[in-house]
């Protein structure tokens, strides 16, 4: 009996103190979950507090007529920092590129379009986290471990798992590859193959040289110049007609006065000036010349904006020389310098290529002998300047040479009339062939 009561005390002690481990072991577990959530919870606290700082920066208002663009590309990535005011995307626009800043310094936390995507104004473009801008953080400090991390987690990451067997699974019992005696029928086997009759395809000619093809899509602005050429074709009742310039006096003149005119106003003396005055008297002179249709109506000018064309590497634009008929030839020279220095940086607002009455083209300046300008809608008239060249001239009853430029006038047939085209073309010749009649302003 004794011996039994011993036993029965033995196993009821063993069994408390087996509880009771379990009991402390589940305390320790629980102690350490409550560490790691804790750990957790503090750090998904930090993070979401910058989420909730973060901020949106839409696609910026462009102008009154233009409500969409092209992304057509990001300054900044994600996790670049920067100051406030500084570029982080180009839109492109039919007319000029809009460059979108920061709103402030801190870190671009996401993009929320990507390049080439069609952006509207009041679109959602990317999020910043207002901080201190300076230097993205490198790669190496963005690869560092979380310091706040669990070690658990941490092993758990910088565990690998075993690479898997080339070979059979012994110890899962995996069925071993077939014997060499199956092997051997295979090769039996194959060792008779079918003979397959086949032709030979015919061999093709290679043309010689490069025949790769190469795609680009579309700029907006590209796209919006053949909108409105076509338009200006399908709407206008284009006619063009040419006449011959003498361009001997207004070439001394300039020779004269250049060094001049560049010591004392710090501006080239071209011949641009010249025509922009000639063409700002003429069109006084046929006011029709210088007004415009809309609706059933006809709009004519008291003033001259004469719109230049300047090629830039996105596209022609037409800048605006405004009240011209009050100006001289070193101011208009001043203006054109001005409007195409800008027009070549990229730096055109819509303001300087607003409205225009008349377009002057000078596509002599590349080599251009003749042409035929597009009219630039809702104007009715455009002038085109060509290169001018020595030829040989009657000059009262004798052959001489003579530098000689061709002009062309395209007018839209709807306003002017045959002999109000030509009469403001002579006009306009006269005045280049005798400049001093210009600065007396006869007829």
């Amino acid at each position: 009996m004794l011996s039994k009561r011993v036993i029965a005390a033995a196993r009821s002690s063993a069994f408390l103190a087996s509880r009771n481990a379990r009991c402390r072991d589940t305390a320790v577990s629980l102690s350490k979950g409550w560490k790691v959530a804790d750990s957790q919870m503090r750090r998904a606290q930090f993070h979401s507090s910058h989420l909730l700082q973060a901020e949106t920066v839409k696609v910026p208002q462009m102008a009154e007529s233009i409500s969409e663009g092209t992304l057509r590309s990001w300054s900044k990535q994600v996790g670049d920092s920067v100051e406030a005011d500084e570029e982080v995307a180009t839109i492109e626009t039919d007319k000029i590129d809009v460059s979108v800043n920061a709103p402030k310094s801190g870190k671009i936390v996401e993009l929320l379009a990507k390049e080439e995507d069609t952006v509207s104004v009041g679109q959602d473009l990317f999020r910043i986290e207002p901080g201190e801008g300076g230097a993205s953080p490198s790669p190496q400090e963005q690869k560092k471990v979380d310091p706040e991390e669990p070690k658990d987690q941490q092993l758990d990451k910088t565990t690998s798992e075993p690479p898997a067997p080339s070979g059979v699974d012994k110890q899962s019992g995996g069925i071993p590859p077939e014997g060499p005696k199956e092997a051997k029928k295979e090769v039996k086997q194959d060792s008779k193959p079918k003979e397959v009759k086949s032709k030979a395809p015919p061999a093709v000619s290679k043309a010689p040289g490069n025949r790769d093809e190469t795609r680009v899509k579309m700029n907006r602005m590209r796209l919006r110049i053949a909108e409105r050429l076509k338009e200006s074709q399908n709407a206008a009742a284009s006619l063009t007609t040419f006449n011959e310039i003498d361009m001997s006096s207004l070439m001394e003149m300039r020779k004269k006065y250049k060094d001049e005119v560049l010591k004392e106003h710090d501006v080239k003396l071209g011949f641009m000036s010249a025509f922009a005055r000639a063409c700002a008297l003429a069109l006084k002179e046929i006011p029709a010349a210088n007004a415009s249709i809309e609706g059933d109506e006809i709009v004519y000018h008291d003033y001259v904006d004469l719109s230049v064309a300047v090629a830039t590497l996105k596209g022609l634009v037409t800048p605006v020389v405004r009240n011209a008929e009050s100006m001289g030839f070193v101011d208009i020279e001043k203006e054109i310098a001005a409007l195409g220095t800008k027009a070549r940086d990229g730096k055109l607002t819509l303001e300087d290529m607003a409205g225009g009455t008349f377009t002057i083209s000078n596509g002599g300046v590349f080599g251009s002998l003749y042409g035929t300008p597009i009219i630039n809608l809702p104007q009715s008239a455009v002038l085109g300047m060509h290169a001018i060249k020595d030829r040989p001239v009657v000059v009262n009853g004798q052959i001489v040479i003579r530098p000689i430029m061709v002009v062309a006038l395209t007018y839209d047939h709807r306003l002017l009339d045959g002999r109000e085209a030509v009469t403001f073309l002579v006009k306009v010749r006269d005045y280049i062939e005798d400049p001093r009649k210009m600065l007396l302003a006869l007829n």
